[in-house]
């Protein structure tokens, strides 16, 4: 039991700290309907998970430049959803839209009060999934140009947190309830949100570990290339000495010739000036092969970052697997005690009917016990 309560206090942490930066988040765009969500087991019976109009906003993150869509029931939300290129928003009737959530592996289903209020909720979908393609281009653009991948920051200053009147929506944006023929069933569990939060962690590590093998391979094929310049360079380092050697020789032996004097002292002079060249050429070899060991140097440093997120990402999926078995478990667990009530339920109406009978056979005996006294 008290292994169970750790784990329901954990769980509650993480769903308390997602809650936490939807509400410091600002709407763009309200309006107020009925929340459904797919059946999971049918995958075709809509169950209701509010049981009047909710407030249903766009949000708009700038630290991450992402929109979502989030509907607050209290302070369970019941809806959070981010908004992507690939998404579609279905509109199935006058009055009620749908589209699906592959991270969170569901549909969310809208029912409004009016057409008016269907088509402006779709416009806005429309209008942010593009703006989320632009922002996905943009964002890859940007990596491509740059030569070292840049870490996203996961939290950053959000703007200021929400207040009940900037959740609830104006009054021209609130409607009358709209009533859908549904079963009632249980509340989803809450421990989707926090797996699903991990899910987009994930998915960004493996996105940053995907640049940094494509600038690792980049700066692998230069430094290759570096090392045979490198080399090159060396082969001619040698020749110049070589040749620096052959020409002091040369102008030993010349200035032994007495009777070339002149011509020896001006092709001194040149051999000098060339000796003066190949020096200079020699020490911008060197400095180019001092960059060369930086640029080395560097590459060493992106292999053990790359390595670091490896393992980032690996503990990331163990710790969803760790989450996957105990949300199944609280399922379990759920199923469990929802047929232990239907048990007890059972049980009271069976015994109900027994004291109904023994109650009604009382009756019909004090009534004959109160004759036989009249009689008597």
């Amino acid at each position: 039991m008290v292994k169970d309560s750790d784990s329901l206090s954990f769980h509650l942490l993480l769903l308390i700290k997602d809650v936490g930066f939807i509400l410091r988040e600002q709407p763009i765009f309200s309006t107020r309907a009925h929340v459904f969500q797919i059946d999971p087991n049918t995958k075709k019976n809509w169950v209701p998970t509010s049981k009047h109009a909710v407030t249903v906003s766009y949000f708009y993150d700038s630290t991450r430049n992402v929109y979502r869509i989030i509907s607050l029931d209290g302070s369970k939300a019941i809806i959070n959803s981010t908004i992507t290129p690939n998404m579609t928003f279905t509109k199935t009737s006058q009055k009620f839209g749908q589209w699906a959530d592959s991270r969170a592996n569901t549909v969310y289903g809208l029912g409004f009060s009016s057409e008016h209020h269907l088509s402006k909720f779709a416009e806005k979908f429309q209008e942010f999934k593009e703006a989320a393609r632009l922002a996905k281009e943009k964002s890859q653009e940007k990596m491509e140009l740059t030569s070292t991948p840049s870490q996203e920051s996961a939290g950053g200053d959000l703007q200021s947190p929400l207040t009940p009147e900037s959740i609830n929506g104006t009054d021209d944006e609130r409607a009358p309830d709209v009533t859908q023929n549904s079963e009632p069933r249980p509340e989803p569990t809450q421990n989707a949100l926090p797996f699903s939060h991990s899910s987009a962690i994930s998915k960004h590590w493996e996105a940053e570990l995907a640049t940094l093998k494509g600038n690792n391979a980049k700066l692998t094929a230069a430094l290759l290339e570096s090392t045979a310049n490198v080399k090159q360079w060396k082969q001619q380092l040698a020749a110049y000495q070589e040749e620096a050697e052959r020409l002091h020789k040369r102008v030993t032996e010349l200035e032994c010739v007495s009777s070339q004097a002149n011509a020896v002292h001006t092709h001194k002079t040149e051999l000098n000036q060339t000796i003066q060249e190949l020096e200079e050429t020699l020490k911008v070899k060197e400095e180019e092969i001092e960059r060369l060991k930086q640029e080395i140097d560097n590459a060493r440093e992106l292999q053990e970052q790359r390595d670091s997120l490896t393992q980032k990402l690996q503990e990331v999926e163990i710790r969803n697997k760790d989450l996957e078995g105990q949300l199944s478990d609280l399922e379990q667990r759920l199923e469990k005690s929802q047929n232990e009530q239907e048990a007890f339920r059972n049980n009271l109406k069976t015994l109900l009917e027994i004291l109904d009978g023994k109650i009604f056979e009382l009756t019909e005996l004090r009534d004959n016990l109160a004759k036989l006294l009249e009689c008597s």
